[in-house]
Order: structure tokens, then C-alpha cells, then sequence
């Protein structure tokens, strides 16, 4: 029960903001290139998502809850999602639905074919992310999908071509997205679940 009050949160919370997005592109408040915002906003979205699944292993080393792998999956798929609509959006908005325009993009702009990458990436991840597709790969099913570090570092380069003027923001995520990447290290990983497990025996050893 808390795991699907959990999963509607999350569904409400992830919905919103395309929504939201949408309403001010029609009602004319995302300025000038509405087409524009809308691509750069779900596109960064995806990025957030995809940070956010990635912190849900090192809080269930921390916390032993397991909750949090249990939406991994959920929050995984609207990554995808987000990703879905900013390559739709690129293509309606940017592209203005002429396929020879996207050939020649996919072709010469390094950060289209860096995305182009990551979505094929993604694709990979999301159509392998059910049940049956674990039964059937076995080990190699993990494997597969550690692929997601290096779909976030293709998600990570390709933002940082495209706001190449401005690299504060892109240095926060990168941030963010390096130090998610060191908590897989196993000795990384194992102090986490030995920090974890001293908190829940003690809290008042560590204090917060």
C-alpha cells in the first residue's frame, strides 16, 4: 500500500510540470520560441529524472529501505518519456517536421547525434526494464543496464553543448551527476551500507 501511494505521488509529480509546460507554450508565457523553451525544458526534465533514478541505489544502501528500488523503474520510465516528447518537440518545433532537415542534423550537429545516442540508450533500458526481459537475460540483464552511466554521460555532454554560454547550471548537474556515479564504486557503496547500517542501530552516532 505505501509502495502505490508512493507510485501515484510520483506519477502526479512527474506529470505535472509537461503539463504545465504545455499550458504556457499555448497561453503564449514561455516567451518568443515557445517551441524552443518547451524542448529545452523536457529535456532538461529527462536529465533531472535520470539523476533522480540514479540516487535511488545509494539511498537503499543507505537506508535499507526498499522502497526506493521499487519506483527505480517507474521513475526510469518517465526519464524516458520526458525524452520522448523533447525529441518530438525537436522535431515538430526546431525541425518544423522536415525529415531531410533532421538527416542532415543527425549527420553534422555533434549534440543531435550525442542525443540521438542516449535515446537509443534509453530505448534499450526502458524496453528491457520488465520482468520477463530479467527472466531472460539473466546476468546479462545487468549489465545491459549499466549502460545508464554512460547514457548519463552522453545526456551530460549533450547539455553541455547546447548551453555552451552558460556553464554554471551544467556544472551543478555534472556535479551532481559525478558524485552518483563515484557511489557506485564498491568501496564506495560498501561504506555506505556500513554507515547505513550503524545510523539504524544507533542514529544518535551519527548525527545529521
Amino acid at each position: 500500500m505505501r509502495y502505490r501511494l508512493w507510485r501515484v505521488g510520483i506519477f502526479i509529480a512527474a506529470s505535472l510540470p509537461p503539463m504545465y509546460w504545455f499550458y504556457g507554450a499555448m497561453l503564449g508565457l514561455l516567451g518568443p520560441d515557445p517551441g524552443k523553451v518547451l524542448v529545452d525544458n523536457l529535456g532538461l526534465g529527462a536529465l533531472v529524472l535520470l539523476l533522480i533514478t540514479l540516487t535511488m541505489t545509494p539511498l537503499q544502501q543507505l537506508t535499507r529501505w526498499g522502497g526506493w528500488i521499487a519506483v527505480r523503474r517507474q521513475l526510469g520510465l518517465w526519464c524516458f518519456a520526458y525524452v520522448v516528447l523533447h525529441l518530438a518537440g525537436y522535431v515538430l518545433f526546431i525541425a518544423g517536421l522536415r525529415l531531410e532537415l533532421v538527416l542532415r542534423d543527425l549527420s553534422e550537429r555533434p549534440y543531435i547525434i550525442v542525443g540521438a545516442l542516449a535515446f537509443v540508450g534509453l530505448l534499450a533500458l526502458t524496453v528491457t526494464s520488465n520482468r520477463f526481459s530479467i527472466r531472460r537475460l539473466g546476468r546479462k540483464w545487468k549489465a545491459l543496464h549499466r549502460l545508464v552511466y554512460v547514457i548519463l554521460l552522453l545526456a551530460l555532454l549533450h547539455m553541455l553543448w547546447v548551453v555552451r554560454a552558460d556553464l554554471g547550471e551544467w556544472l551543478a548537474y555534472a556535479l551532481v551527476g559525478g558524485v552518483l556515479l563515484l557511489m557506485r564504486l564498491s568501496v564506495v557503496a560498501g561504506g555506505l551500507q556500513r554507515v547505513g547500517a550503524l545510523w539504524r542501530e544507533n542514529p544518535k552516532k551519527i548525527e545529521i
